[in-house]
């Protein structure tokens, strides 16, 4: 009955579903195909809302939905031709997921991209567009007959369970089970399914925290500062609810404001850095952390910012130079293997990652992590460290820092550093913020979006031994 009418696809729609197809046939990133697809399909403000939910949700939720669609279709996902499962994979989630659309409107729009995906792409191919259109009707509308005993059916008290109800890859589903535990894996893993929270720092070299804080609140933005009493709370950090409001806009483009997760705010802040200290910020693009490490030593000293692709770097430019953060000096160069001098006050390390802590804000990273990603990343974030130890004066203080949540790229990472170089020792920062500590090394610390409504950070802080007075050496 679907079928024998003439549907029209709404535009939103038509931008998720192309959207989709960038992303999962030509690799292309979710945050980059959506703009152009939302202005090819000329949305307004309320489509191009409605269409990015759309677009990053069945991104995100893939997991879940190709399970459903193997179980509904009884075949693999993979034998399904691009167009259908495209057309599936936006039609189950919205299915899933959405209270506001009619299950009729849901299938019957998915059942006319199917088709015309398929037609398009085998033209003429009227029969071919038909079958497609008959088996995306018929999977959907079984689907949204069988919904709650479908969603009944799935049980995340397994890693492969839980990769399928919170759509994650089971590998990784698998490491944090045994890194986290059972219970703080599958909390993790729905955490980072919702929206993340829009953190923001005042910029202390343009504004006064006080005054945009009262700035924002007269223009109605919902805004508040983090509890004065949590752990690592800044007074330079605000967290607004709801959308950004117009003010909000502006102060972030004239630079008062900076768009910062307040667990990378806490890694500038366990740094500590004071005027007239001389600081290296390894792998230092966007610049985010550089620009709070300028302002917190209010443009008096020298940060060095090693970053080594050249683009990044210009941007790296750019941002210090928008902000006013005048005392960056950008060297452009590898962190693993440059001479990076010596005699620095502070260090920051923070190396390329696997990124796992902030997978709630890119809905197509999570399928293109890997194991073996995260194991070539354990070799550069190695060298990178032992570098940098070398570049610290005695008594000096470096804060290796990550956004992910692996153990191989955390906590292995920092006590192989230790028992190689005894002339560093780490700081128990554990003891100062226990309900921050890492489970494995209670000394450091992890963030976590559960628990801390913030990005997954993970936070060493280590020192170079003082040289004994008369002492050969101390570097």
């Amino acid at each position: 009955m679907g079928q024998a009418r003439t549907v029209d696809v709404s535009a939103g729609r038509r931008a998720a579903y192309e959207v989709l197809r960038r992303v999962f046939e030509h690799d292309a990133w979710a945050d980059r195909a959506f703009p152009a697809a939302a202005t090819r399909h000329g949305l307004d403000a309320r489509e191009r809302s409605q269409a990015q939910w759309l677009a990053y949700g069945a991104v995100q939720r893939r997991g879940t939905a190709d399970h459903l669609i193997g179980l509904l279709a009884a075949r693999p996902t993979d034998q399904l031709d691009a167009p259908v499962l495209a057309a599936l994979r936006l039609g189950m989630f919205e299915l899933l997921q959405s209270s506001a659309t009619p299950d009729h409107a849901a299938v019957d729009q998915a059942v006319e991209l199917a088709k015309a995906g398929v037609a398009r792409e085998r033209s003429p191919g009227r029969r071919r567009a038909d079958a497609a259109a008959g088996l995306v009707n018929a999977v959907l509308r079984r689907a949204a007959h069988e919904r709650t005993a479908l969603v009944a059916g799935m049980d995340d008290s397994t890693p492969a369970g839980a990769a399928v109800l919170h759509s994650y890859p089971e590998w990784l589903a698998r490491m944090w089970w045994q890194e986290l535990g059972p219970a703080d894996a599958r909390a993790v893993m729905a955490a980072m399914n919702q929206p993340a929270e829009t953190a923001l720092r005042v910029n202390t070299i343009r504004a006064d925290p006080d005054s945009i804080l009262g700035e924002l609140r007269a223009a109605g933005d919902e805004v508040e500062r983090p509890n004065a009493a949590a752990p690592l709370a800044s007074p330079e950090s605000l967290v607004l609810h709801g959308r950004l409001g117009a003010l909000a806009r502006r102060r972030l483009e004239d630079g008062a404001l900076v768009a910062q997760a307040r667990g990378s705010q806490a890694v500038v802040a366990l740094l500590d850095p004071k005027p007239g200290e001389r600081v290296l910020d390894l792998c230092a693009a966007p610049g985010i952390k550089t620009t709070a490490i300028g302002a917190r030593m209010r443009n008096e000293g020298e940060v060095v910012a090693v970053e080594l692709d050249p683009g990044r770097a210009r941007q790296l430019r750019e941002l210090c130079e928008r902000l006013g953060v005048v005392c960056v000096r950008v060297v452009e160069a590898d962190a693993a293997s440059a001479d990076l001098g010596g005699g620095y006050d502070r260090i920051l390390v923070d190396p390329p990652c696997s990124d796992l802590g902030a997978l709630g804000s890119r809905p197509d990273a999570r399928w293109r992590k890997s194991p073996e990603l995260i194991e070539r990343l354990a070799g550069v974030q190695e060298a990178i460290l032992a570098g940098a130890t070398g570049a610290l004066r005695p008594g000096g203080m470096l804060v290796y820092a990550t956004c992910t949540i692996s153990v191989r790229e955390n906590e292995e990472r920092v006590a192989a550093l230790l028992e190689r170089d005894r002339a560093v020792r780490a700081d128990d920062l554990g003891r100062a913020y226990p309900e921050l500590a890492a489970r494995r090394q209670p000394r450091f610390l992890q963030t976590r979006p559960d628990r801390d409504r913030t990005d997954g950070f993970f936070i060493a802080r280590l020192r170079r031994e003082a040289a004994e007075p008369g002492a050969p050496g101390g570097r």
